[in-house]
């Protein structure tokens, strides 16, 4: 996917990733006499070639670079932030939160016990799969090299961006502390990976998490729907400008996967059990596998704050009917 203008000096910079999703989308903004960065994209050489392809299409010195805004500390949002913090010498803004889950999650050091794998083992999954996922995350670890010194954005804060007037929206469920941005003049919002066009953002319980991120992220969405949004700029596919009907399809897609695991869950079962009963596992990468079973213990926890399921914690974590 070329580079594209999606709005006003807004533009869509979509990097490559390594994995089924693809790319992510990040963008540049014309910033007074420089340019604004809203989240890096995956440290990868793939990664920095698109950056300077997107740098030399429009003129962009690194050293113009003023700002690095993160939505989240994921990732495929946050690993090339030091990287491009090397090149420009721009600060890198985001939510203190993000910041704390930045450190738990990247800045481990070498030989350091992999706290997912703790978590996983706990909720059924094989020791196989789990040793897998343990070599994945190690991997995603080095794509996040090499770490950017960070500046705290707050929740409800104004930014000045671009020549817009940005209010920072605290939107947790995909993560933690992730800060949408609102241009409330020009209904524009940038919206990180909590509302996407085409697939739905994973909603994973993850060895950092906050408790119940399904229940948080479905309050989220319930805010997020009354706000005025003319065009959304996501961190993945298409821009978003049904906002509404988007939101109500996020909505339906949880309440189905709800029921479907209430059922699979409902004689006793672990969480590895029920995604390996709701997910096509037999088609999924380590990658993927580690994301369908962080999001169906997400979805297990809130069937449980809901009281129809209760939690058993046993030689492994299982839920049954309540």
């Amino acid at each position: 996917m070329p580079l594209s203008e999606v709005a006003r000096d807004i533009f869509l910079v979509p990097l490559p990733l390594p994995f089924a999703l693809r790319s992510v989308n990040c963008y540049l903004l014309r910033d007074g006499d420089g340019w604004a960065v809203i989240d890096s994209g995956l440290h990868t050489e793939a990664g920095e070639a698109g950056w300077r392809a997107a740098f030399a299409e429009l003129g962009v010195a690194p050293q113009a670079i003023s700002r690095i805004v993160l939505t989240h500390h994921h990732p495929d949002h946050f690993g090339m932030a030091g990287w491009l913090q090397a090149l420009s010498g721009a600060p890198v803004l985001i939510a203190p939160r993000e910041a704390e889950l930045a450190a738990s999650s990247w800045g481990q050091p070498p030989g350091a016990p992999e706290p997912m794998a703790a978590l996983f083992a706990a909720h059924g999954t094989p020791a196989p799969v789990t040793a897998t996922i343990v070599e994945t995350m190690s991997a995603l670890r080095v794509a996040t090299l090499p770490l950017p010194t960070l500046t705290p954005l707050h929740p409800g804060a104004p930014l000045e961006l671009g020549g817009r007037r940005l209010t920072a929206i605290h939107a947790p469920g995909h993560s933690d502390g992730q800060l949408l941005l609102y241009d409330e003049a020009d209904g524009l919002l940038f919206s990180g990976d909590q509302v996407l066009m085409q697939i739905t953002p994973h909603i994973g319980v993850w060895p950092s998490s906050e408790p119940n991120p399904l229940g948080r992220y479905l309050a989220s969405l319930a805010q997020l729907e009354r706000l005025p949004v003319r065009l959304a700029l996501p961190g993945h596919r298409a821009p978003i400008s049904a906002w509404s009907d988007r939101i109500a399809q996020l909505r339906r897609h949880h309440e189905e996967r709800l029921a479907a695991m209430l059922v699979v869950a409902d004689a006793g079962a672990t969480a590895y059990a029920v995604a390996e009963r709701v997910f096509p596992f037999e088609r999924y990468t380590p990658h993927e596998m580690r994301f369908a079973v962080a999001e169906t213990i997400a979805h297990l926890d809130l069937l449980v704050a809901r009281g129809d399921l209760l939690r058993e914690e046993l030689a492994d974590i299982r839920f049954r009917a309540a």
